[in-house]
């Protein structure tokens, strides 16, 4: 990683994105469960799972919902319509008035539908901490991924995700949906070295059969391998497997905590490279290692704060 996409992933906060669950913001009961789950990070959708005439209704689901500051310790993002949509406009008036984490734009195929809606957030006086993330689920926006990521490093872009839409993707390919995925990786590490080269992170797609879990447990462990931070998901029923897949293990902590202490060593400061038990460390994999732990950290976090309100309401 280059010294500016280190400063630049570096900037923002590590997040746990292990799991993120898309849920149809016009379903009113998948709202209420989700305090219950145990997910890092939450689509509301307004886009293909709320049909035309329900548009208006799902918005003010979300109202409702957000009115209770929901969901403490989750990320919280808002998938609109296209803003080239009926509904896009007020869809981006919801997001500048709920103010969740993030807003989910559809079908980026180019950075200026990026900038165009960092701009108008900035026109409504959306707080900076609101991000951008962009789904990337046609040719144009995987020709264009690395385009779209640049887009994240200039002043006053809010992006901070990409996100692989593959049905749409297959769908105006003719690509077939196959195990393994062949014929799509390509694509997939396209935008994994997009992400990588500008400091972003990059969400794998979903798997629309929730009952198969062992194929399910397949794709997340490849997904994981080509380095996406988690995988977007359908079922509450998929959550476990992705944190589990995309979470670090113990074997993971200990060599990024064996790492920070070299580098904590007496006169390591002054040092690009340390020797760890034989091994060549440089001081990038230091911060790799740093955001590691604090994810594992976060994690342990949560699990106590879930342990502490079960024992509560026990």
């Amino acid at each position: 990683m280059s010294q500016s996409a280190s400063q630049t992933s570096a900037s923002r906060p590590a997040r746990l994105r292990r799991s993120v669950l898309s849920v149809p913001a016009i379903n009113r009961r998948a709202l209420d469960k989700l305090s219950s789950l145990d997910c890092d990070a939450v689509i509301f959708d307004l886009e293909d799972s709320v049909s035309p005439e329900k548009k208006a209704e799902a918005r003010e689901n979300l109202r409702a919902f957000f009115a209770g500051s929901p969901l403490p310790g989750k990320e919280r993002i808002i998938r609109i319509n296209a803003l080239s949509s009926n509904f896009g406009a007020d869809d981006l008036a919801l997001v500048a008035e709920l103010e969740p984490d993030a807003m989910l734009l559809p079908k980026v195929d180019e950075p200026q539908d990026v900038t165009v809606v960092s701009d108008r957030l900035a026109e409504a006086d959306a707080p900076e901490n609101l991000r951008i993330w962009a789904m990337i689920e046609t040719p144009r926006g995987i020709l264009n991924a690395a385009s779209i990521a640049e887009a994240g490093r200039t002043s006053g872009s809010r992006l901070d995700c990409l996100v692989v839409g593959l049905n749409d993707l297959r769908k105006e390919t003719g690509v077939l949906p196959q195990p393994g995925r062949a014929y799509l990786v390509p694509w997939l590490m396209q935008a994994i070295l997009a992400v990588s080269a500008y400091g972003l992170e990059a969400i794998d797609s979903v798997f629309n059969d929730f009952k198969d879990a062992e194929a399910f447990e397949a794709e997340c462990g490849q997904g994981r391998s080509m380095g996406f931070a988690g995988k977007m998901l359908i079922h509450p029923s998929q959550i476990e497997a992705a944190n589990r897949h995309f979470g670090p293990d113990a074997t993971a902590i200990a060599e990024a905590e064996a790492i920070i202490s070299a580098f904590a060593e007496p006169g390591a400061d002054a040092l690009n490279v340390v020797n760890l038990g034989g091994r060549m460390v440089e001081r990038l994999h230091l911060v790799q290692a740093e955001r590691l732990v604090h994810k594992a950290r976060l994690i342990a976090h949560r699990a106590s704060g879930v342990a502490a309100a079960s024992r509560t309401e026990a």
